[in-house]
């Protein structure tokens, strides 16, 4: 009888072999190719959670950005003779406005009365960039100045402005809105303006803080009440208030004036350019987005450029442009005939300006050569010997318009009336209607440019009243220009000259 002992001899080392025993199949639950594809499939969807959060933050801040940016038309009922540009390779004109008003945010710059609705173009300032991008000209346009304004239709509430004639700059946007400003612009300079920004005070005040300051320079302390700017000698960083009280202020640079405002705007500018490109702000994402932010939630932009990729276009052309390649030009200007406390263009020199830009953005190339003219002058269409023509001393010098009625008198005109009159100074050739030719052909006689020909219903035919400019010599000592081509560029390091009266 054989026992249990008596079995097969077993190896308790094998293992025994059960129905299903083997090795795990290719798939199942922990063979290292499943464990593989688990892990593809979770980083997958980490990835995908990525890329949907990226586009959500992406999808946000397009949204944001477009919600924040106000917009305009771009013109008021004026004729364009130019078709669209494209705004990613053509030469372009983009007017840029500052506004005085202290509605919404700017309240605690002023009351409502002093500049409500559109407000002043307090700044005006035309950039001009190049179709190679290899050249941005900023042209600067005194608030001062005295200019023709077309006549305007208010594109909101369609009414009708009538044409106006010698009146400040700055007026065009408050009577009729930005696209007066565009189409005064336009006429002024011959160039038709593509696209319209327009900021406010708070601009400039969150823009600067945003950046983290900006540098600017003044040769001597300034401590201005008016504006609130307090300044010592030398380099300083403003933001905020400070910047936007460096940027307002009248009384503390030059003579007081809006040149001098001028020109510090210009090196403000100038300085922020430099910082945007040497500290690597424009390669920051977050820095961008920031900026971004900032300046579409205080822009009102024409219809045209109301569109982030629109507005991304524009700053993509202006990152890698050569600072030394931005210039700021201020509009050649002279005091005003009509009043010394208001500018008047500065012929020949505003021509050959509006001429040169019209011709090309890079202004080495100057103005486009002009007809030859030296043909013999066309002989008037009326008699000298008969026209009445007084002559004014407005000069210190006693008997002064004996000399100028004696060079009067050398060209034919025979009719001569001597008068003293109140001190002015500069001169100026008045007429009565009907006598614009004769007002023409005495004040080229003198050298006079066509600013100084003012109509005039109190005297009879034609009147040279002689300023102060006049006090010697065969014809007025022109007064100096106030604004040249290329003044400064943006990568100039300039000191504001401060006002010693300021």
């Amino acid at each position: 009888m054989q026992g249990r002992h008596n079995t097969p001899d077993h190896n308790p080392a094998e293992p025994t072999l059960y129905p299903g025993q083997g090795s795990l199949a290719e798939g199942s639950l922990g063979s290292p190719t499943r464990k593989r594809r688990r892990w593809l499939r979770v980083g997958i969807l980490v990835v995908a959670a990525v890329l949907v959060g990226v586009l959500c933050f992406g999808g946000y801040w397009l949204w944001r950005l477009q919600s924040n940016i106000s917009t305009g038309s771009l013109g008021a009922g004026g004729t364009r003779t130019e078709g669209a540009v494209d705004d990613r390779k053509d030469r372009l004109q983009i007017l840029v406005l500052g506004s005085d008003t202290r509605s919404g945010k700017n309240s605690q710059y002023g009351t409502a009365d002093q500049s409500s609705g559109y407000g002043q173009s307090d700044v005006l300032m035309l950039v001009d960039i190049s179709a190679d991008n290899q050249n941005v000209n900023v042209i600067s346009f005194p608030r001062d100045l005295l200019v023709d304004v077309p006549e305007c239709t208010d594109q909101e509430t369609k009414q009708q402005h009538a044409a106006r004639e010698g009146v400040m700059i700055n007026s065009a946007m408050a009577e009729a809105g930005i696209g007066c400003a565009v189409d005064t612009v336009s006429k002024l300079t011959g160039l038709e303006v593509d696209h319209f920004m327009m900021a406010d005070f708070n601009a400039v005040k969150e823009l600067s803080t945003t950046v983290g300051g900006v540098d600017v320079c003044v040769n001597s302390a300034v401590n201005d009440p008016d504006s609130g700017l307090k300044l010592p000698e030398g380099t300083s960083q403003v933001q905020g208030d400070q910047a936007l009280a460096f940027l307002r202020t009248r009384h503390a640079f030059a003579d007081g004036g809006d040149l001098g405002r001028i020109q510090a705007q210009q090196a403000f500018l100038g300085s922020l350019t430099r910082k945007l490109k040497s500290e690597g702000t424009l390669s920051n994402p977050q820095k961008v987005l920031d900026i971004a932010d900032t300046m579409t939630k205080n822009l009102t932009v024409d219809t045209g450029l109301a569109s982030v990729p629109s507005l991304l276009s524009i700053a993509d052309r202006l990152k890698n442009i050569d600072p030394a390649k931005v210039n700021f030009i201020t509009v050649p200007t002279v005091p005003a005939p009509s009043d010394p406390n208001r500018l008047a263009l500065d012929e020949p020199a505003a021509g050959n300006l509006f001429s040169a830009l019209q011709n090309s953005a890079d202004l080495s190339k100057g103005a486009p050569a002009q007809a030859d003219q030296s043909t013999a002058p066309a002989t008037p269409s009326y008699d000298k010997s008969l026209q009445p023509v007084s002559v004014a001393n407005g000069t210190s010098v006693a008997g002064r318009s004996n000399a100028i009625a004696d060079t009067l008198t050398a060209a034919g005109f025979t009719m001569i009336t001597k008068l003293q009159a109140q001190p002015a100074p500069t001169t100026v050739v008045y007429y009565q209607s009907g006598f614009e030719d004769v007002a023409a052909d005495v004040a080229a006689l003198f050298g006079l440019p066509a600013s100084s020909i003012q109509p005039a219903s109190a005297i009879q035919g034609v009147q040279v009243y002689a300023g102060e400019d006049f006090a010697s010599g065969d014809k007025p000592t022109p007064a100096p220009a106030q604004g040249n081509i290329g003044a400064q560029t943006a990568n100039d390091q300039t000191c504001q000259a401060t006002n010693p009266a300021g």
